[in-house]
């Protein structure tokens, strides 16, 4: 029994040194295994696209603007590992990097259709989904869109583009591979208006003279961490996490930086 128990301790204390020798995820080896499952390279790598205060807001520093960016920033801290941003031209692309695992996470609508291909963490955004018309539209609500011969322009791959499909009636959806291409199109009046959510809509009316986002809305998204498929057990962490974000007021704060608008319940 004596060398039985000897093995044991021996075997035990192995495991303690092999424990102590990881770098620690608030301070224990089960943290350091949800590390590795969130985070497989050692770097956290962030799926993210332009030219929406969700996501990121390129501007030649080392602190953009942008939700998405300032969560995954904060998320690689907590987790001990490289922060490793990924930009993509447009958001399809970084859906298609979570589906294979060439991203780690992102920061998306989290709808039905797109949690049948990842995991999503508890809601940390809601925004209202609306429409941007060019300067000299008649229209002036969202409920004046959807008639005969009106072109209504969304992104490829995006929830815009998916549920109005089904919801448009009259209007026909004419898709746009980016934002930018969705800027041009506005600009040469080649859509009647753009769909997607507002905090989306106000930024790039920057861009378009004399545009404006229509009063109310035709929807919601809500915005949620999304995660590969086959790393569930990195899931308590983002419960955790995202409750953490919101109740410290990094959320918020990271909206206004972005100066996003059209959210319906702001992270507190």
């Amino acid at each position: 029994m004596d060398s039985v128990t000897t093995i044991l301790r021996q075997a035990v204390a192995i495991a303690i040194v092999a424990c102590a020798a990881l770098t620690p995820v608030r301070g224990n080896c089960a943290d350091v295994d949800v590390a590795r499952i969130l985070a497989p390279t050692g770097h956290l790598r962030a799926g993210l696209y332009p030219g929406t205060p969700t996501s990121i807001l390129p501007d030649g520093t080392d602190n953009p603007r942008g939700v998405g960016y300032t969560i995954g920033k904060e998320m690689a801290r907590q987790l001990h590992v490289d922060y490793e941003p990924v930009v993509f031209a447009k958001n399809a692309e970084v859906l298609e990097a979570v589906k294979s695992g060439a991203v780690d996470v992102a920061f998306t609508n989290a709808s039905p259709a797109r949690a049948k291909e990842m995991d999503f963490g508890p809601v940390y955004l809601e925004i209202e989904l609306g429409y941007l018309v060019p300067e000299g539209s008649l229209l002036s609500d969202v409920g004046d869109v959807d008639a005969s011969g009106r072109k209504i322009g969304v992104t490829t791959g995006s929830t815009s583009d998916a549920t109005l499909g089904h919801e448009l009636k009259n209007a026909t959806r004419v898709r746009a591979p980016t934002l930018k291409d969705a800027v041009a199109m506005l600009k040469g009046r080649e859509i009647d208006a753009f769909a997607t959510n507002k905090a989306t809509l106000f930024e790039i009316a920057e861009q378009v003279p004399g545009s404006r986002v229509l009063a109310g809305r035709w929807g919601e998204e809500r915005h949620a961490i999304a995660i590969p498929k086959g790393r569930g057990a990195g899931l308590d962490f983002l419960r955790s996490f995202t409750a953490e974000i919101r109740a410290s007021g990094l959320v918020s704060a990271a909206a206004e930086r972005a100066g996003l608008k059209g959210i319906v319940t702001p992270g507190k």
